[in-house]
This record gives structure tokens, sequence and C-alpha cells, in this order.
């Protein structure tokens, strides 16, 4: 295999060896992700793109939500050390302007699904505190991430129903990540003896009419976060975020699941001015539909050279939280009231992926259920 790629003509090594070169760990990834949705909330559709250079493999997927159900094409590919070709099957990615515009498509294929969406940013890009997490003496995670908000413009056909997507009412959120994480295969060898899984996520990236704000934590089996972060951002391409100096939030749980009924956010400055976001999920995303935990589609997974599969369910018919419906991202309602008392409505994401105790929670087990 030749190790020579189209990205080594650019000036964007950062180290002596070619750009097909990513350290030494197997599980180095580098991922698009995107999600948009009405500001009502009736349509919702997601994207994703990823590429692992040691295992050799670039996938894709596009979802979207209409009329209650939930569509969801995977595509996967040989990398070929090829990154800078961010294609597989149908679903393309371009980066249109770096930092504030990128196009995704999804070109005419058996199942129905096509797409051309913009997304066009209404804030500066983030970058999210850098996560870094072992099992024991190995690395799990280790990864940096921004995240960005945004508008989207264009158009999704579904079975022959074409959605106009407007930039008036349509908004959402985009990240890039790239680092270490589990991918592909599981470890042959894991470690002995085996450690318990826990991981404890909310993420909510949030838009408001004259604001984004961008909420994260991961939290320990005690509830003790080992990475948060608050930020409030007006609109603008060379808007100032403000990083909150203390972040917090309260989680009600849907009796017999572990998903959220309800959700507050606080933030407090250093000055001591507090804001406080309540959500209130309408619906799930179920993440499985652009890989996250898909049995069969899973990131990096080896699927052969360009191959292309499809499912759609009733989002009613899913009566489950265990995987692989543990892993969401739940449409939500936001109101947001700051400082001086003055209310800002808007809406956004909850994504939620709760394994393994959690003390504040009430969890013991691996997937016991909220009472």
């Amino acid at each position: 295999m030749a190790m020579l790629t189209k990205a080594d003509d650019y000036p964007i090594h950062q180290t002596p060896e070619p750009i097909a070169f990513s350290g030494t760990d197997r599980n180095f990834y580098d991922r698009y992700f995107f999600n948009g949705y009405t500001r009502s909330g009736d349509v919702f559709f997601a994207a994703a793109l990823g590429v692992y250079p040691h295992i050799n493999i670039m996938d894709a997927a596009f979802s979207v939500i209409v009329d209650g159900v939930q569509h969801n094409l995977h595509a996967s590919r040989f990398l070929n050390s090829e990154r800078l070709d961010m294609h597989v099957g149908p679903v393309t990615v371009d980066v249109v302007e770096p930092l504030h515009s990128l196009r995704v498509r999804v070109a005419d294929n058996e199942y129905g699904i096509k797409a051309d969406l913009t997304f066009v940013s209404r804030a500066p890009a983030l970058k999210e505190p850098r996560f870094t997490r072992r099992n024991g003496p190995r690395t799990m995670m280790d990864l940096t991430r921004m995240t960005q908000n945004g508008t989207w413009e264009g158009w999704i056909e579904v079975k022959g129903k074409r959605i106009e997507v407007k930039a008036s009412d349509y908004v959402g959120t985009r990240d890039r990540s790239w680092g270490v994480r589990p991918i592909g295969a599981s470890d042959a060898q894991p470690m002995v003896p085996p450690m318990e899984f826990q991981f404890f996520w909310l993420w909510a990236p949030l838009n408001f009419e004259d604001r984004i704000t961008l909420f994260h934590v991961n939290d320990d089996e005690h509830g003790d976060p080992w990475n948060l972060s608050g930020v409030m951002c007006p609109l603008g391409r060379e808007a100032k975020p403000q990083e909150m100096d203390r972040v917090s939030y309260e989680i009600d749980y849907i009796s017999g699941s572990r998903h959220a009924k309800s959700a507050s956010i606080f933030f407090e400055t250093r000055k001591g001015e507090k804001t406080r976001i309540d959500l209130t999920p309408k619906y799930h995303f179920y993440m499985l539909g652009i890989g996250y935990g898909h049995p069969e589609w899973a990131h990096g997974a080896h699927k052969g050279d360009n191959a292309l599969g499809y499912e759609e369910f009733k989002l009613s018919d899913i009566k489950s939280y265990a995987p692989p419906h543990l892993h969401i991202q739940a449409i939500s309602d936001a109101v947001m009231t700051l400082p001086d008392g003055s209310k800002r409505e808007g809406c956004g994401i909850l994504e939620q992926m709760v394994i393994g105790p959690h003390a504040p929670s009430g969890f013991k087990d691996i997937l016991d259920p909220a009472k």
C-alpha cells in the first residue's frame, strides 16, 4: 500500500511521517457529525462520516425522522489511505468554507433516501475540553472535539416525498472529533480481571434566537465529573464565547428507563451571574441510525468494500431503553432564564448515554432503570 496520499501535498503535517500514519493506536479515528431539525421539532435528520486510518475503513450514514418514522441509511468502504476522498457510497461531505460552512449530499440510491444540505454557522466553532479516559493502564478515550451551531438550507427526499429545508426554520449542530476511542471489532484480549463498564454522558447544544449554548458532562460512578463544560455565545462569526465558571445539571428520568423526562442546566459566571436552562424532550432520535452502537453497522465495522444498508422503524414501536436503543438524542424545547429574570425560548437536543452505576441517579448496576 502506497503511504503517500493526496493530503501529503498540503502543509498540514504534524510529525515527520506521512499523513497516512496516525500515531500507533489502531483505534485512531477522525469524524464528522451533523444534526438538523425544524424549530418546531417535527423533522429531524442526522449524518456522519468516519475515517479509521489504521483499519483502512471509511463509513458514513444519513438518518431522517419524518411522520414518526426513523429512516437509516448506512454505507462503508475501504479507505485506501485517502482521507481527502470524503464520500462513502451515496454519502458525501464537502468543506465549503472551513469553520463556517459544510455540505452533506446523499445521492440517488436503491432505498429512496436523498439529500443536498448546506450547513452555515450561527456562531464560532467551540473547542471542547480534551476527553481522556483510561481503563486501568489502557487508553479508552483520548480525543479533541469542536462543536458548532448553525442553520441548514437545501432539501431531503424520503421515498419520493420531498422536504424543503430553509435556513429560516432549520437549525442544528455539527461537530468534528479526532483521536482515540473504541472502533471496529472488540478487543481480542480485554483487561483482566474484567472491569465493569461505566459511562455517564449528557450533551446539549442549544439554539436560541440571539445566542447559542453548549453543555456537556461526563460523570464517574460517584457522580463526580471528569469532563464538564458550559459555554454561552452570541451570534456571529467573530462572536466571543463565554465559558462558565460553574456548571451543573439536574435530570428527572422516565420511570423504567435511563432516558430523561426533563432536565435543567445551571450556568454561573465568575461574577456570580446565574442562568438556568430547562429542557423538555419531545421525542428520541436513536443514535444507532448513524452507527453509534449499531449491532451491524457500528463505527469502523468491516462490511467489505462499497457496502450499503438500510432500516426503518416507527418511533412508537421502540419500547426498550437498553442497547442498541440506549444512546439517544432527545429533540427538546428549551427555556432559558437569564440573570436579570428575562427568558429566551429555544430548541436543541439532549444527548444521553448512561451505562453502569451513577450514584446521583440511583443506578447501581449496568442497566437498572429509574424507579
